[in-house]
């Protein structure tokens, strides 16, 4: 009976501790706050988020929040980006990232590229004179006094006030957009995203114009400006008949790079991946989903039965979103 009673008041220990680091925010916030809300709502592009480690699933849990309240947001794994992904960030967006330290080293080639390209950055950190906090154009406090871990080692009461700031952040944004329930159901179809998923592919790919894509024999340099212009992260490159015969990624470019590959004199069919992942354009999105899901990708190539290429699809447009979105496919 004594240990229960000792994990009890352990845990009401913890729960004590937690509550009080959130409270504990009130007072630190700021015009940084609202800074941040005026910056993420008069942007035209995304917020994309990152972190790694438990800031990272803090990170994107505050994704989930921001897309099912109305505001644009992906996650950015930190390791991720610097081997292709960057590919989904343009000027138009915004960058939080998550850290508490503020240096955390595998952030800080993803700041340094981000700023090149030309996107604000926000951090949530509770050192705001850090590396990180001074790489920012805005800093949110978010420091506690102790970790409810009686080490002060596990991420815990940290991890909780970002949680709360990115909710705090989420709910702030659903005022200024004016955000209602109708609205919140309509991110939340329930039962009509069942009958959603029995649409098709053809139904919400991406088309026309909006498709990256050269033809085979084409110099390597024109098919890597081609992923620079349309700035998806890949292109797709098929024969003069528009069967699809492979993909060159972002990423590939960069490793390519790295290794001291040239370009010059060679044509894309030399460096490109050959049969890259697809789906049929008369595909169900709920098959859709469970190929993504098997494959661990968030994006296909779409064909038909003839293998010609008719588009690409993104998860987020199977979730509803739709129009053209900035991804990066690594295959």
């Amino acid at each position: 009976m004594l240990k229960k009673q000792e994990a009890i008041k352990r845990a009401k220990d913890v729960l004590k501790i937690e509550a009080q680091s959130i409270l504990n925010l009130i007072d630190k916030l700021d015009s940084n706050f609202s800074d941040a809300v005026e910056l993420i709502y008069k942007s035209t592009g995304r917020v994309i988020i990152t972190g790694i480690g438990k800031s990272g699933l803090i990170g994107r849990k505050i994704v989930a929040t921001l897309t099912s309240t109305g505001t644009q947001a992906i996650f950015l794994h930190p390791v991720e980006g610097i081997h292709g992904d960057l590919g989904i960030v343009t000027k138009a967006d915004v960058l939080l990232a998550i850290s508490n330290s503020g240096e955390t080293r595998e952030l800080m080639p993803i700041i340094s590229s981000v700023r090149h390209i030309g996107a604000p950055v926000i951090s949530f950190t509770s050192d705001l004179s850090s590396t990180l906090g001074q790489a920012s154009d805005i800093v949110i406090n978010v420091s506690v006094e102790k970790e409810a871990c009686p080490f002060g080692l596990a991420p815990t009461s940290s991890t909780t006030a970002a949680l709360a700031m990115g909710d705090a952040l989420a709910i702030a944004l659903i005022d200024k957009r004016k955000f209602r329930e109708k609205d919140f159901y309509k991110f939340h179809p329930g039962g009509s995203l069942g009958a959603r998923l029995k649409a098709t592919v053809g139904d919400v790919m991406i088309v026309g114009k909006q498709i990256p894509h050269v033809f085979t024999g084409i110099p390597a340099r024109k098919a890597i400006q081609e992923i620079d212009q349309k700035n998806v992260g890949f292109v797709l490159i098929t024969d003069r008949k528009n069967k699809l015969l492979g993909i060159m990624t972002d990423g590939d470019v960069r490793r390519m790079i790295s290794k001291g590959i040239s370009f010059e004199g060679k044509a894309v069919d030399e460096l490109m991946t050959k049969n890259p992942k697809t789906i049929d354009e008369t595909a169900s999105l709920a098959q859709t989903i469970e190929r993504m899901q098997k494959d661990e990708i968030t994006a296909l190539a779409v064909i038909n039965v003839k293998k010609e290429l008719k588009g690409y699809l993104h998860m987020h447009d199977i979730l509803g979103r739709g129009g053209s979105i900035n991804i990066s496919l690594t295959y």
